[in-house]
């Protein structure tokens, strides 16, 4: 069947450069995902090369999340404000780097993906601390808000209400590519003049800005989810639940910045 979905695709050429590196392990895991209680399949492939599971991918999450807070209540607690404020921008920087090598790389190195977490820990544990002297409480509200929002899409996604069809999938990708487009000129532009842009000062056009963002990253887990269910579909092998794992963490570190943003222009000064 013939297909032009960008993940599938993606995909696609993990699993064919798998079969091609050991296509005797690879069928083996492909047959194992296939078949769980195949009794002739189960345990016939290396522990360190079976195939991934969903609970591979979810204790992967839950591991770079908790490694994120560690490093954000490090900072937070441990480094003086102006301090964590000054390496806000550097090791936003260094995140966006080491992110797009992950993302474009198809890296599953745990310790790759795992600094990227502590490094963008350290940025949301100095924005963090800031916007909570400014707004005392505001980040509770918005790790809630982010948990209800990443359990509502996964709640939609297993229901069947929101697929990822091809079109979604496309509308996604144009999506992505158009916000971070927007957000790296606006930083850029914000860095040049020393002013907030009329996108991040408070007015109306930043709410409506940061709500356009807020859905979009909500509606990134959809991809998120849709590529996990794929992957152990295809049978891949058990270190690409760190990819998985590593694309979930994004769009949570994400969605939870213009969560933050939101609720402090909504309190205003």
């Amino acid at each position: 069947m013939r297909t032009n979905n960008p993940v599938l695709t993606r995909l696609g050429a993990d699993a064919a450069r798998e079969r091609e590196a050991n296509p005797q392990v690879f069928g083996q895991q492909a047959a194992q995902a296939a078949y769980p209680t195949d009794e002739s399949v189960l345990g016939t492939a290396p522990p360190d090369t079976r195939a991934m599971t969903i609970d591979d991918v979810v204790v992967r999450t839950i591991g770079l999340v908790g490694l994120t807070a560690l490093s954000a209540g490090f900072v937070w607690t441990m480094v003086p404000q102006p301090t964590a404020m000054a390496l806000v921008l550097p090791s936003i920087m260094i995140g966006l780097v080491l992110g797009l090598v992950i993302a474009w790389k198809r890296v599953t190195n745990p310790l790759a993906i795992g600094a990227y977490a502590v490094v963008m820990g350290a940025a949301l544990g100095a924005i963090s601390e800031f916007f909570e002297t400014r707004f005392p409480g505001i980040v509770m509200q918005a790790v809630i808000a982010t948990l209800g929002v990443f359990l509502l899409m996964g709640f939609l996604y297993k229901s069947g209400t929101i697929r990822a069809t091809p079109k979604f999938i496309k509308f996604m990708t144009a999506a992505l590519v158009g916000a971070a487009a927007v957000i790296v000129i606006n930083l850029v532009i914000t860095m040049i003049t020393g002013e907030a842009t009329p996108l991040r000062d408070g007015e109306p056009l930043s709410i409506i800005v940061s709500l356009v963002f807020i859905v979009i990253a909500a509606l990134s887990f959809i991809l998120s989810f849709h590529e996990v269910e794929e992957g152990v579909r295809l049978g891949l092998p058990q270190k690409y639940a760190w990819a998985c794992a590593f694309g979930i963490l994004v769009s949570l570190i994400w969605l939870y910045i213009e969560v933050l943003r939101l609720l402090s222009f909504l309190q205003g000064e």
